[in-house]
């Protein structure tokens, strides 16, 4: 084919791209991978014109042809971070707003000082066994992992009701850990294990920091198993964290795994 003729193909190749704007691209009401692909037609395109046009004189074409394509790019980008399924922004606010650092709840291997001013022979300090029970002098083993420190209380106050003067029992907690996970784009994944309440960003920070480079910090997930089994994934904009215009920090729970995803990139 002659090259004026092969070069006027192409011009009208642009000249219908130019003819069907951005906006119908990103309709929502079609799929993504309808986008996708027609947004790689363009790319297509585009790039043919940069091959035949690259040692030729005609370069006022092709300085705004990059322009074009990268607003293209950009437009594709944010139309990708629209498709994702979320948890819904209001749920995740309400959920961060219940976060507060709330009692401890207790789980095996933790360390609790159990005091009885009425009957100081019976002070004591266990540790959590892996059944989740504790032996006490006079009522034996009372089961206490998965319960507040004011429920063992309430327990121990019931269970020595006999045995005691007062009904005053006080139970601390001496020492508790737990893990959350950490995974995705940042310096060292892996296992975190954290004596007191934790933020996803302070997880993260536990973990070396994100890797800036790849890291999306818009879209962090946290996946985490209810109490009911279900597993629930909340979806987190920590750049506003950073950035200070968010300051209701999410506090993590024993187990929650966080996801730190990688930017969307196209080359």
């Amino acid at each position: 084919m002659p090259k004026h003729e092969a070069r006027a193909r192409l011009l009208n190749r642009f000249a219908l791209a130019q003819a069907h704007p951005l906006p119908p691209l990103l309709d929502r009401s079609k799929t993504a991978t309808t986008h996708v692909f027609s947004f790689m037609s363009f790319a297509s395109t585009l790039r043919i014109m940069n091959r035949h046009f690259k040692n030729s004189s005609t370069t006022t074409l092709f300085h705004p042809l990059r322009l074009v394509f990268g607003a293209a790019v950009s437009a594709l980008v944010l139309f990708s971070s629209g498709c994702q399924t979320q948890t819904p922004a209001a749920d995740v606010q309400a959920t961060m707003s219940r976060q507060k650092p709330e009692a401890l709840t207790l789980r095996e291997g933790d360390v609790i000082k159990i005091t009885v001013p009425s009957a100081p022979n019976l002070d004591t300090v266990q540790t959590i066994r892996r059944d989740g029970r504790i032996a006490l002098a006079l009522i034996g083993e009372v089961h206490v992992a998965g319960l507040k420190p004011t429920e063992v209380q309430a327990e121990l106050v019931q269970r020595y009701a006999s045995q005691i003067l007062s009904k005053e029992i006080e139970v601390s907690v001496v020492s508790s850990s737990f893990p959350v996970f950490v995974t995705g784009a940042v310096q060292k994944s892996g296992k975190i294990i954290t004596d007191h309440p934790i933020t996803a960003l302070e997880a993260i920070m536990e973990a070396g920091g994100p890797d800036y480079a790849k890291a999306n910090l818009r879209a962090v997930v946290i996946i985490r198993q209810e109490a009911d089994g279900k597993t629930q994934n909340y979806t987190l904009n920590l750049k506003l964290v950073i950035e200070g215009k968010q300051s209701e920090p999410f506090y993590l729970k024993p187990a929650d795994i966080v996801y730190v995803p990688e930017a969307f990139t196209l080359f």
